[in-house]
């Protein structure tokens, strides 16, 4: 088994597992037009002016997108191992991004060109409807963030987050989680010392009622 082909195994997984039914020697026509890209750390991934011309799967790293407004960095999310990374309005539209995106650690992503995911909608049986489960997804995580930033409070957003990104919380810096959070630093430590005090607190009731 070629090293490319060991690289492909979680992709692979990841869309057997979105459409169960898709057919061995259907994969192997998709596999045939992947790439395997690797980004430094802190190396942009997309910049603001570029078409993003590709949609990449992350196999290891973690991926932010984020704007620059009048040199502050806002953060809109954190892309991790075994999901998927696009600017999807880009990718579509063929306009040019407004974000950037950015690799936070050494990362290695299997990519799909736009050109290349044409011609696989266009002789790969099944291939579209993985394509619109791969959308239904991605609407589903932008609703999602759009709900929680208008209907949640700071403290059930960073709940929110730590459930969500539990494994991957510590390789992310404080001062990022606060602006994906849309909060400062200092409500983000003060959120932090609250939810601490308050388990604390709830240890310490437990313990007395088993001694009880």
């Amino acid at each position: 088994m070629s090293d490319n082909t060991n690289k492909f195994n979680k992709i692979k997984q990841f869309y057997f597992n979105l459409f169960p039914g898709l057919q061995e020697k259907n994969w192997s026509n998709f596999e045939s037009k992947l790439i395997v890209r690797e980004f430094r750390k802190h190396e942009k991934v997309l910049h603001p002016g570029e078409v993003c011309n590709a949609i990449c799967f992350i196999n290891k790293g973690i991926i932010r997108s984020y704007y620059d407004i009048d040199g502050k960095e806002v953060i809109t999310n954190f892309y991790t191992e075994e999901t998927s990374f696009c600017n999807y309005e880009s990718f579509l539209s063929r306009k040019p991004s407004l974000f950037f995106a950015e690799a936070l650690e050494h990362t290695e992503v299997v990519q799909i060109d736009y050109d290349a995911l044409q011609y696989i909608y266009m002789y790969l049986p099944d291939s579209e409807r993985v394509g619109r489960l791969m959308a239904e997804q991605l609407y589903i995580m932008l609703s999602g963030r759009v709900a929680s930033l208008l209907l949640d409070s700071p403290e059930q957003r960073y709940q929110k987050f730590l459930k969500e990104k539990s494994s991957f919380i510590q390789r992310i810096p404080q001062y990022m989680i606060a602006s994906y959070l849309g909060i400062t630093p200092e409500a983000l430590s003060r959120i932090r010392a609250r939810i601490s005090k308050r388990n604390n607190e709830e240890a310490e009731e437990m313990e007395k009622n088993k001694a009880l």
